[in-house]
């Protein structure tokens, strides 16, 4: 809820300006002490060096929009665009100052105040209101992802060079893609997967949207490992997008829609946990109780929603039976298998999960964790950032892949889906002289995973 407390008493001429003096939480504008401790921990200034790039500067131009001091003309909004929203800037402040909302406030403003283009707007109608609220969607748009790659049209495309016409950035992301699928989780194993011996609590996966076209196999090897670990994994079908990607582009209004649908999903359960295997969707889950708390009817609710959210390692390193992990491809080899790893922002910044994919990856026999310099910068993916912010995002992964290379890992390994494609992307274009694959932990553990017999 934005604050209105020592708002000034300004009557702007311009809309924009209004729209952000209404939204923006004052408070938090008037909490940031300009001390630059969010300097070094910014992506973008890092790479810039510019003031206005970073948290700092950006809650600057905020307060001096709503302060009447400046116009948020285009500059303004080129800036609140070209942030992450990595929101590393939050840990390192000793102010705690939420910029995370700040930056989501102004977008949502920013958006009501943009007229796009006729090809943007159907886009942007078909990702936000047809394709990603919807189950029957996805999964059209699995199958049909899923002929394209099995029935030869891909190996087509990219032999006659129909791949060229697309954008750069887009044909690079084609070109790592995991296999699609229209059969998800329940779709595989059903809705319910019990515990293996005792229960230890009774949970609810949160399945995500593209994370069960795109990376169902890894969907199913969380309740797998869930169910190891000592969990009874319920997974409600009725449960919807998490909405992350509707905030990060300013549709608040739709965001909150499909909270409310998940809030009285996953309450009907009773469930002692809901898991998230995907940082981006979790951090926005966690923060249900910030999104909804001017919905009256669903303000309590939403905070029983989040009070639950946990990342599927956090829980099982802190709540589970710890399965045992045995790197079986060392024993062909002298040395043992290196392993490094590149945080999910959102799930470190946000969910405080950086310390259970370590413990994790560091119970595995046969393997050794590398740590890599700077894993815990922003990788550049940021939901569909390195699609509309591509220079920048390439410019951030360059040097992500000069301290990948430097671990001399086989395995890179992560805990959200856009991250790992990003990470893909930088494999792919480096080739680093150790052959490194990147995958998603759960299924780098799911696969090394002991079964009791």
């Amino acid at each position: 809820m934005a604050s209105t407390a020592g708002k000034p008493a300004i009557e702007h001429t311009n809309p924009l300006a209004r729209t952000l003096l209404a939204k923006l939480d004052y408070d938090q504008l008037t909490n940031c002490m300009r001390c630059g401790f969010c300097l070094p921990a910014c992506p973008t200034f890092s790479e810039t060096g510019m003031e206005p790039a970073s948290p700092r500067g950006r809650i600057t131009m905020m307060k001096a929009a709503v302060d009447g001091l400046m116009v948020p003309d285009q500059q303004f909004q080129d800036q609140m665009h070209q942030c992450l929203g990595c929101r590393a800037c939050e840990p390192a402040c000793p102010a705690d100052v939420k910029y995370g909302q700040l930056i989501e406030q102004t977008k949502e403003a920013i958006e009501e105040h943009t007229t796009h283009s006729l090809p943007i707007k159907v886009i942007r109608k078909t990702v936000f209101k047809t394709l990603f609220p919807k189950r029957g969607s996805l999964k059209l748009l699995g199958g049909s992802m899923a002929f394209y790659q099995k029935s030869g049209l891909q190996k087509v495309a990219r032999a006659t060079g129909v791949m060229k016409l697309l954008p750069k950035q887009l044909s690079e992301m084609e070109a790592i893609l995991p296999p699609a699928s229209s059969k998800g989780v329940i779709e595989r194993i059903g809705t319910f997967y019990p515990a293996k011996g005792e229960a230890i609590a009774k949970v609810a996966m949160f399945r995500g949207c593209i994370m069960d076209v795109m990376f169902a196999d890894t969907n199913v090897n969380t309740v797998e490992l869930l169910s190891a670990a000592g969990f009874d994994v319920y997974i409600p079908e009725s449960q919807v997008c998490c909405g992350a990607l509707h905030a990060h582009s300013g549709e608040m209004k739709d965001a909150r829609g499909l909270a409310a649908i998940n809030i009285d999903t996953f309450k009907q359960l009773d469930v002692d946990y809901i898991v998230s295997n995907a940082g981006g969707c979790g951090a926005l889950l966690v923060e249900y109780d910030h999104l909804m708390q001017e919905d009256e009817k669903y303000r309590e609710s939403a905070k029983w929603f989040a009070s639950r959210v946990i990342d599927v390692s956090t829980l099982v390193v802190e709540k589970g039976r710890i399965p045992k992990f045995e790197q079986k491809e060392s024993s062909l080899q002298t040395e043992k298998i290196k392993v490094t790893y590149q945080d999910s922002c959102h799930l470190r910044n946000v969910m405080k999960g950086s310390n259970a994919p370590r413990t994790l990856m560091k119970q595995i026999v046969n393997a050794e964790y590398v740590e890599m310099v700077e894993s815990d910068r922003c990788c550049g993916s940021a939901g569909i950032y390195n699609v509309v912010q591509p220079e920048m995002a390439g410019s951030i992964l360059e040097h992500k892949m000069e301290h990948a290379n430097n671990t001399q890992a086989s395995y890179m390994l992560t805990s959200n889906p856009g991250c790992l494609l990003q990470m893909k992307l930088g494999i792919e274009k480096h080739k680093p002289e150790q052959p490194m694959k990147a995958m998603h932990i759960v299924d780098f553990l799911h696969d090394r995973m002991v079964v009791s017999k």
